[in-house]
């Protein structure tokens, strides 16, 4: 007898798997850039003082798109301090982060090491101090051929091959009120509207991304989308979604199933942009660009008032470090993201490194993975072709946050060329395992190519500086096929992966 059962077929087709789901985030905070990805004195740095052993591991963890350079400091950036010779480079005051900013890595030095990670180059441009001329010139530095001057000065600082950025998010969390220039509805959607008029008379073909909420619980939440997206619809094609969650006061039946936090987002956005597309009568559709999810143990960091003495260089913030059941909760997000590949079309993992990210440094020392790094990795690898939506039938829990939650939760993958599929599968029964049927006649389901679990007896088992191999993915020796059915027992708080041939 199974817990739960799953059926799969290709008349539930969401979406073709899209890469840019598999996105990240670098932003100038903490140790993220300075003592993360660059360490001019690590035994592995490169010329460009990159660490390579970080660069490995960023492209085991199948990072697709990397967006840049903020964040929060994004609205009190200017592009051109990081460009140019670096002893020339100016020092500044970084007021998102109350740290000195020395402008060591720039646009260039960044633009090289996405070369290197075999990633994409997701910019940001400051909305929040600056406005369409900074956007302009950074658009012009980073793409144009040659023969102006700002595509000359690229050339002259070493790169003469245009970067061809291909996305552009106009400003960062603009709703929120610690956003450095932070402003209403009103004013930042005809700001972006202007903005992104300009940047496509440079290039129509660009891919602008409009700032939405920074959270559900934003009291602006859907008017704020709303409003913006009825100033900037026609010249934008995403808008943003922002989401982080915690376990809160020992809730971890609520933890569990926050993804139901990020359907509801997710649908509220969709409903939005659609609403104000039928009011324009416009023939186009705005996606969602999910650029910050993530884990985040924000009320810790809110409630311990730590403002760094002075303006530190590179200080130790955010440096959350995960458990299994963060990790747990982090699949399960990445599995609603994939069920609404139809709509939310790219989304970035925030952040990358030691800041609230799956990888983490020593200076001089050692990278080591998260327990968020195994889930984010093996679903990037592993999904391919087109997503498939299941039916799930499965008990349900009570959750104090959320109501009724499933205590099953899936999504598939299935690739025709190759005749490969995948199924990602949590289980967020607290105490007791779950044997899960899925029924994959449809798909041919022949055999079991890996099986992968992710859990621990001890479901707040972390990843250590001291222990950085305590918790990693499993062999689940319990998946098999008989005639086109998988069976698989999931452990409680799990995450498992499965590929079948």
């Amino acid at each position: 007898m199974s817990d739960a059962q799953i059926a799969l077929d290709l008349t539930a087709i969401v979406a073709p798997v899209n890469r840019r789901l598999f996105g990240s985030f670098v932003e100038h905070l903490g140790r993220c850039v300075y003592d993360g990805i660059y360490e001019p004195t690590h035994p592995t740095a490169n010329e460009d003082g990159f660490r390579l052993d970080v660069v490995d591991l960023v492209q085991e963890l199948g990072s697709s798109t990397i967006r840049y350079p903020g964040g929060n400091f994004v609205s009190g950036y200017r592009w051109e301090d990081g460009v140019g010779p670096r002893s020339e480079r100016p020092k500044r005051l970084d007021l998102a982060w109350h740290s000195l900013e020395t402008n060591e890595v720039g646009l260039d030095e960044f633009a090289r090491w996405c070369k290197l990670t075999g990633s994409e180059l997701m910019m940001a441009v400051n909305l929040g101090t600056r406005g369409v001329l900074e956007a302009l010139d950074v658009l012009e530095y980073a793409n144009h051929p040659g023969g102006t001057a700002l595509s000359d000065l690229r050339a002259a600082n070493g790169s003469p091959e245009p970067y061809n950025v291909r996305m552009w998010c106009l400003g960062n969390e603009m709703d929120g009120p610690w956003q450095i220039g932070h402003m209403n509805a009103e004013d930042y959607g005809k700001l972006a509207a202007r903005t992104a008029s300009a940047m496509k008379m440079v290039d129509p073909k660009l891919e602008l991304v409009v700032c939405g909420s920074s959270g559900s619980s934003m009291p602006t939440f859907g008017e704020w989308e709303r409003v913006v997206l009825e100033h900037s619809y026609e010249s934008v094609d995403y808008v943003s979604c922002h989401a982080y969650y915690q376990e809160r006061k020992g809730d971890l039946g609520s933890f569990l199933a926050s993804s139901l936090d990020m359907e509801y987002f997710i649908a509220t956005v969709v409903t939005t942009a659609d609403h104000v597309k039928n009011k324009l009568h416009s023939t186009k559709t705005v996606n969602l660009s999910f650029d910050e999810w993530n884990i985040w143990y924000l009320d810790e960091h809110n409630e311990s008032g730590v403002i760094t003495e002075g303006w530190p260089y590179a200080p130790r913030l955010l440096e959350d470090v995960y458990t299994v059941a963060d990790a747990v909760v982090l699949g399960n997000l990445l599995i609603t993201l994939l069920k609404n590949s139809d709509r939310v079309t790219s989304a970035s993992l925030a952040q990358l490194v030691n800041v609230i990210a799956p990888i983490m440094t020593e200076p001089n020392g050692d990278a080591w993975r998260q327990t968020t790094f195994f889930p984010f990795a093996a679903t990037s690898r592993l999904a391919k072709g087109e997503v498939i939506k299941p039916r799930i039938t499965t008990a349900q829990y009570e959750t104090d946050v959320y109501g009724p939650a499933d205590l099953v939760d899936s999504v598939a993958t299935f690739d025709r060329t190759s005749g490969t599929g995948a199924v990602f599968l949590v289980n967020r029964d607290q105490h007791e395992s779950r044997t899960v049927e899925i029924d994959a006649t449809a798909l041919g389901a022949t055999g079991i190519l890996e099986a992968l679990t992710l859990s621990d007896d001890d479901v707040y088992a972390k990843n250590t500086r001291d222990d950085q191999d305590r918790v990693g993915l499993v062999d689940n020796g319990s998946a098999g096929v008989v005639e086109g059915t998988i069976t698989v027992t999931l452990p409680p708080v799990s995450w498992t992966a499965l590929s079948f041939a």
